[in-house]
């Protein structure tokens, strides 16, 4: 697919500190195991060092994107509020589905692991899970003012290079979705981590269906 390689400006974000998950079937707030370490999965920190080595100039990028959308910036007093607003209704639609929404500074990130997404070596959606990527769509095509980072992940079986293959293939396919579902090309940047980024130990089986997953990490377009 084409690619929109982007950057974010004016986004002030805590990797650690200040994140925040749900459990996906009770809603009750907790402390993640891994967000006292490196954060949780590849998570926004790792999202925004990839955009900023593509070392493009970011405020054309962002005005292609807002064109392309036909919307304006956030504005900056207003972005806190906005991002709160979808973060409500995510956690609503996505409470019992296994997904885990994660909270960072004024981004969120979606993490959707492979026992819900895909096969072990796949990348072909379960048929299963695109009802909740529906639903997904529906807040993503409601809350335009955000751009959406599809990072592919995988466990650690198989070669490097293959398994990056694999990531990029994922993601690939997720942002594929998004866009046969009318979300604006322009807003999504899809790219692969392979199996740099494990959130679960990857000698059990139930470690590597956690590792094999996909991440939306939504970014808000401000001023």
């Amino acid at each position: 697919m084409r690619k929109t390689i982007i950057t974010i400006c004016a986004i002030s974000i805590l990797i650690l500190s200040g994140c925040q998950t749900f459990d996906p079937y009770t809603g009750e707030q907790k402390t993640s195991a891994t967000a006292k370490g490196a954060g949780i999965g590849a998570g926004v920190g790792a999202v925004l060092a990839y955009l900023t080595n593509q070392n493009k100039d970011s405020k054309t990028r962002k005005r292609k994107i807002l064109q392309a959308a036909g919307i304006g910036a956030i504005a900056g007093g207003g972005v806190g509020y906005y991002m709160d607003s979808q973060e409500a209704k995510l956690r609503k639609i996505l409470r019992d589905s296994g997904v885990s929404v994660v909270r960072e500074g004024d981004n969120i990130n979606l993490i959707m692991p492979g026992n819900i997404t895909f096969a072990s070596g796949g990348h072909q959606l379960s048929t299963d899970f695109l009802q909740v990527l529906d639903s997904v769509v529906l807040v993503l095509n409601e809350y335009k003012n955000t751009i959406i980072v599809v990072a592919g992940h995988t466990d650690s079986q198989g070669s490097n290079s293959s398994n990056q293959a694999l990531s990029e293939r994922r993601a690939t396919t997720v942002s594929n979705y998004l866009m046969s579902k009318q979300v604006t090309n322009a807003r999504i940047e899809s790219i692969g981590f392979g199996e740099l980024h494990p959130i679960d130990d990857n000698s059990t089986d139930a470690g590597r269906s956690q590792n094999r997953r996909v991440e939306l990490s939504l970014l808000p377009i401000t001023e």
